[in-house]
């Protein structure tokens, strides 16, 4: 379901490079025309340029062996060096020097595990060709790496400071000097659920080691000291393209254990990312849409047949908080330290994250549990502190078995197929984002606002306070 190739390099009869960009600006240009910004990932080895181009299809779907030409070095440094170039020349040429300067590049994903089918010294080698190639054709542009797996193995820690000790301290192959353009560190977080007693348990706990841990190797080099750092991948487990029907334990994406989880794994990096000091520049979820697949099928996705699932809307919920990060303290929440050591399995989680601007508060709170059981709403009473005004008007969003989730109203419906015009347009609606209550008018006393409200077990509130 993952797998593609754009065509982009050919060689002819005498060897000689055929470029080819038809299908990665297709790409490309949907991106740009909705002002996103692409992490572009220089990969995989094209067929005419792999040093072990047979056997290259896979047959992975059908059981057989994934690991086939597109995970070997070049067969011709120079040749993917130029590669390289000519793809960033062209994409300066397409949208401008000052649109591409703005994106990220990456080299390869994930070279520590079968991904990539050569040894570290041969990924240090492509990447240094691939930089010069880079740099060469937009010196500004900005590339960083390695994108290893989950840094909580000693396996994949080693891998990510060696590749940091050579683009610092190591020679680079394509130019004999020393040292490698290294303006970001990309590294995956990656949780780990299981089937218990037939229900999904997360393992939150394992995605913040990972995140402690590649801080942890950052802050092992001085001279990195404020380097961006970048997730590449930070997801509650490894496998996107798996689906519920293929393996039980993603049965949590649909519903409201993946946008509780989300909100409350988020909330926790950023605390890590205090307690470490480190420039902590964004994360990825590595999130697809999986066309022509049956409605719900589990997949890790943001939505279905393009009806929004309800993890979709906790990432509008962090879109609507700007301004400030401010103090939160939880009588019932726990801290990303006691997270990593014993996970979300004795009490839930209820806990908050919240910003300040000039005039408005914004405020997320979760009730969160490792494993997706019923269970009861907890009460919950927020109090804000040090408001400048007499009066707030509340905005309260909601993401629940009953607010904002698409899943429950197709389960609702005999969890369809064959969905009717109406029932398309049903579930349109039940996947937006909506509001818990109706705005109203509170009062402040003495500088401090209270709300009161119930909070479902894997559900999350935001509420926003405006002057």
């Amino acid at each position: 379901l993952k797998w593609g190739y754009t065509d982009a390099y050919k060689e002819n009869k005498r060897g000689k490079p055929i470029y080819n960009w038809v299908v990665v600006d297709s790409i490309v240009d949907t991106y740009i025309q909705r002002g996103m910004k692409p992490l572009m990932e220089i990969g995989f080895m094209p067929k005419d340029l792999s040093s072990k181009p047979e056997p290259y299809e896979h047959t992975w779907s059908k059981g057989g062996n994934i690991w086939t030409g597109w995970t070997y070095p070049p067969k011709d440094y120079n040749k993917w060096r130029e590669l390289v170039y000519q793809w960033v020349k062209h994409s300066v040429e397409r949208y401008g020097k000052d649109e591409v300067t703005t994106w990220l590049w990456e080299v390869w994903n994930e070279p520590d595990i079968p991904y990539w089918s050569g040894t570290f010294e041969e990924y240090c080698k492509m990447y240094d060709y691939a930089a010069n190639g880079l740099k060469k054709a937009c010196p500004e542009c900005i590339i960083g790496g390695p994108h290893t797996t989950s840094p909580r193995s000693d396996k994949a820690y080693k891998y990510l400071t060696d590749f940091i000790e050579h683009c610092l301290r190591g020679k680079n192959y394509a130019t004999g000097k020393i040292g490698t353009p290294l303006q970001y560190i990309g590294f995956h977080a990656k949780g780990s659920p299981e089937l218990v007693d037939s229900h999904v348990r997360m393992n939150m706990g394992v995605q913040l080691k990972d995140i402690h841990r590649a801080f942890e190797a950052v802050n092992s080099f001085p001279e990195l000291k404020n380097i961006p750092i970048i997730i590449g991948e930070c997801d509650p487990e490894g496998c996107a393209a798996c689906s519920e029907k293929r393996e039980p334990k993603y049965a949590y994406r649909n519903g409201t254990m993946y946008s509780s989880y989300t909100a409350a794994s988020f909330a926790r990096i950023y605390e890590l990312m205090d307690q470490h000091q480190v420039n902590l520049k964004g994360a990825v979820s590595w999130s697809f849409e999986f066309e022509d697949q049956e409605w719900f099928a589990g997949f890790r996705d943001l939505a279905t047949h393009g009806v929004d699932k309800p993890v979709l809307n906790v990432f509008r919920m962090f879109g609507m908080m700007s301004g400030q990060r401010i103090f939160v303290k939880s009588d019932n929440g726990l801290s990303a330290n006691d997270i990593i050591a014993n996970g979300v399995r004795e009490k839930n989680d209820i806990n908050a994250i919240a910003c300040k601007s000039s005039n408005s508060i914004s405020i997320m709170v979760w009730n969160y549990h490792d494993d997706n059981i019923a269970g009861r709403s907890s009460p919950v009473e927020l109090i804000i502190n040090s408001i400048g005004n007499k009066k707030v008007l509340v905005h309260h969003y909601r993401v629940d078995d009953q607010f904002s989730n698409s899943f429950e109203k197709w389960k609702a419906m005999g969890k369809p197929q064959n969905v009717t015009e109406q029932q398309y347009k049903e579930l349109e609606r039940a996947g937006q984002l909506q509001m818990y209550t109706s705005p109203e008018w509170k009062d402040v006393n003495d500088g401090k606002a209270l709300l009161k409200f119930d909070l479902p077990r894997q559900g999350v509130s935001l509420i926003q306070l405006t002057w």
